[in-house]
């Protein structure tokens, strides 16, 4: 999986750009506030139609101009697919592929797949739970079309239960639906836990092998699983895990009611990390927490690997500072297989990078 070309038009500072690229590595530097990040943030909106930096589609567009576009060439599952996105103010945006329009955002990213680290990735590890939720949900949602639907089931779910939590008291009747919405969200919440418990499974084994890689031996990272306390197996089966989820809601049905909020389900999940031993929120350096964060992404693509049989293309965004020579030269050298982007804002330590090709970037224009 790859991105032969590329082409934008007035997407954030560029006014315009037509670019090649290496199926290894490429190399993009430049000083700050020149366009490296925007470049990445194109290729992965061909991918999930979505920025991890605004939440509107406007903000994407050069502030000149009242549209923009982003369209690739991509090799996928050995086939060629042209891949175009309109933007614009006021309306509503365009994904296409090889000239058919797509109905959904999801259509798009069964085409292109790809795993992104930026800076604020760190927060995988320093945030509270919710952001590593955000990762699994995101990772496993591109895999597994049965966990997405359950997911989005069991967002609309909580989204209702909180209203009849908030409101009940002044509308008594709303109790009378208060169990089924129990009763469904355990349902959906056993799936979301039996898909979670697998793929942190698989996570270990493929994180844990990149991150002594990564330390050089010295460190060595595991992941475990905290979801409902009621859960016996989490790798059960649904049904089982279902059983569950329904007993331990039942037993905080009244402290549901008196703290008018949802208590207890998958929504509290939290995927644990420890740095030999010790729980890396707490005890990770800064270059520790950018290495075990790289080192789930990392994880990630490999799972990706194994289940699509090709690599999806790797965007890292400021990868290398903070990291010692070292760790530098495990990411410039050493991430085999797959095309993959890397931003950085010198370009000391490039110079025997093989197999790839170096950009510079400056004010919007790629040389």
């Amino acid at each position: 999986m790859k991105v032969d070309a590329l082409e934008l038009e007035d997407f954030r500072n560029y006014r315009r750009l037509e670019a090649a690229f290496s199926p290894g590595v490429n190399v993009i530097y430049g000083e700050n506030a020149q366009g490296k990040t925007n470049l990445l943030e194109s290729i992965a909106y061909l991918s999930t139609a979505s920025s991890h930096r605004a939440r509107y589609d406007r903000e994407l567009i050069r502030l000149e101009a009242e549209s923009a576009s982003i369209k690739a060439s991509v090799e996928a599952r050995e086939r060629i697919f042209r891949l175009e996105v309109m933007l614009r103010r006021g309306g509503r945006r365009q994904l296409v592929s090889n000239g058919v329009r797509l109905k959904t955002a999801e259509a798009l990213s069964g085409v292109l797949k790809t795993v992104l680290f930026c800076p604020e990735d760190l927060s995988l590890i320093r945030a509270g739970a919710a952001e590593r939720r955000r990762f699994l949900d995101e990772c496993i949602c591109q895999l597994r079309p049965r966990y997405a639907a359950a997911l989005s089931q069991y967002k609309r779910l909580y989204e209702h239960k909180t209203r009849i939590l908030r409101d009940w008291e002044e509308k008594p009747a709303l109790l009378d639906t208060l169990d089924d919405f129990s009763h469904q969200m355990a349902q959906a919440g056993a799936v979301l836990i039996h898909y979670r418990a697998h793929f942190i499974r698989r996570l270990q084994e493929a994180a844990a092998a990149v991150h002594t890689d990564f330390s050089g031996g010295r460190e060595h990272l595991e992941l475990g699983y905290s979801t409902v306390k009621t859960v016996r197996s989490p790798m059960g089966s649904t049904r089982d895990i279902f059983e569950d989820v329904l007993e331990h809601q039942r037993s905080h049905r009244q402290a549901e009611l008196e703290a008018r909020q949802c208590l207890t389900g998958p929504h509290k999940d939290d995927l644990l990390v420890t740095l030999n031993g010790l729980e890396a929120k707490i005890y990770a350096s800064q270059g520790q927490t950018r290495t075990a964060a790289l080192s789930l992404k990392l994880g990630c693509r490999e799972i990706f690997f194994h289940d699509l049989g090709e690599y999806p293309v790797l965007l890292l965004d400021d990868v290398l500072s903070e990291l010692d020579r070292r760790r530098q030269e495990f990411v410039l050298h050493r991430i085999t297989g797959g095309q993959v982007f890397i931003t950085c804002c010198g370009d000391d330590g490039l110079e025997g990078l093989s197999q790839g090709a170096i950009f510079h970037v400056q004010n919007g224009q790629l040389m």
